[in-house]
């Protein structure tokens, strides 16, 4: 019998930014090289906000086709016919809206992460999505690799007990010798304007872990939300520089530890000579998660009766040395949406929407309580169509 040939997924790229280079260059990388048979990616268009230069020269950097297309505003990207999704890379104060756009113009959606601004705005963005029949899924990359499906699949068949606390931490240490943070204020790292912080940008890989096992592996067919106490400190420009959030799901008698700072790293090196940055821990024994929590590169299995022994799985990201080694890990969400397309499926069964809802509601909660504040212009959830069609490069 012949192979069947591949589905192929056409894309349109809205932002030039470095976040898009690197999701641009693991579609364009062979499946192959994952082990990947039934599907595959075609880059159909990209577009900057600000000119056709951009998109130009953001082909140029990832070598794409000659047959790639370029537009100069988000709303001729939207409006091409030949695209089957499109991939929202802009920063998240603006994914509202620009998602918005995309929905308004009836495109399916993966959206980067921070999904949104606040839990109203991805509300909206789902109930817009679920009228219009149209397949929505927030960016979050890292819970679609095979060493978070196995970690999934380890907790979920008993292997450590019931798990009742997970530890995770994803900061950067990227402070300078005067005590100021290595961004300018108008960086969107630290800017208002932008949804800036270390939260939104970092905390939510850290929420990731939390929220990947002890809320999405829940039994239950109501899935019980977390209560959330937060502290954070603030820098100057008003956005969070360092954070810590609890996670307390009462009637699971569990707990998730969160923390995500601008001033520390996660580890002393990214070797993580100083432990793991995630822990999952059960009544039975305790999985580690190595390497940093947004690209984990192993895990082990430590066993409470294991008389020392320490099984270590090593999960590299493969490359495609045909394409000078690239190969970054964001391939596998680009798999997932090809299939969920395919299939006819409208949002993907490894992170479901009210996840997705569920997420921000902690976030914003986490930002509330700390008393960060980001301006009414991107925090609304009401669709301006001008507000769409312009915003930065993330």
């Amino acid at each position: 019998m012949g192979s069947k040939t591949p589905f192929t997924l056409k894309w349109g790229i809205m932002a030039t930014g470095h976040i898009a280079k690197n999701f641009v260059k693991d579609l364009l990388t062979d499946p192959a090289i994952r082990d990947v048979h039934d599907v595959c990616h075609e880059v159909v268009a990209v577009a900057s906000s600000s000119s056709v230069q951009k998109a130009v020269d953001f082909c140029a950097k990832v070598n794409a086709s000659t047959k790639t297309k370029v537009y100069g505003s988000y709303a001729e990207l939207v409006a091409d016919g030949e695209i089957d999704i499109v991939y929202i890379a802009t920063p998240h104060s603006h994914h509202f809206q620009n998602a918005m756009l995309a929905l308004e113009a009836g495109k399916p959606i993966l959206c980067e992460k921070a999904f949104t601004v606040t839990s109203s705005q991805a509300r909206k963005l789902v109930e817009t999505a679920r009228t219009k029949q149209l397949f929505l899924m927030e960016a979050v990359w890292t819970r679609f690799f095979p060493l978070s499906i196995k970690v999934r699949e380890l907790v979920a068949s008993g292997v450590i007990g019931a798990v009742y606390r997970v530890i995770a931490d994803n900061s950067l240490n990227r402070v300078l010798p005067e005590g100021d943070l290595d961004f300018q204020d108008s960086h969107r790292m630290v800017n208002l304007d932008l949804a800036g912080g270390a939260m939104l940008d970092l905390g939510i890989y850290s929420l990731t872990w939390l929220m990947q096992i002890l809320y999405h592996l829940q039994s239950d067919e109501k899935k019980e939300p977390p209560n959330v106490v937060a502290a954070i400190n603030k820098y100057h420009t008003g956005a969070d520089e360092m954070t810590s959030f609890i996670l307390q799901f009462a009637k699971h008698k569990s707990m998730g530890i969160g923390m995500t700072a601008l001033r520390i790293g996660s580890g002393v090196d990214y070797d993580f000579t100083g432990g793991p940055p995630i822990k999952i821990q059960g009544s039975a024994g305790e999985i580690q998660v190595m390497g940093p929590a947004f690209k984990p590169s192993a895990y082990r299995v430590i066993m409470k009766d294991g008389g020392g022994h320490i099984e270590t799985v090593h999960c590299p990201i493969p490359k495609d040395q045909n394409r000078d080694n690239w190969g970054h890990g964001m391939y596998w969400e680009a798999d997932e949406c090809a299939r969920c397309l395919r299939d006819g499926k409208l949002e993907s069964d490894t992170l479901p929407l009210e996840e997705s809802i569920v997420v921000m509601e902690v976030m914003e909660s986490t930002l509330r309580q700390g008393g960060v504040e980001y301006p009414q212009p991107i925090t609304t959830d009401i669709y301006d169509r001008l507000s769409s069609l312009n915003t930065g490069r993330r």
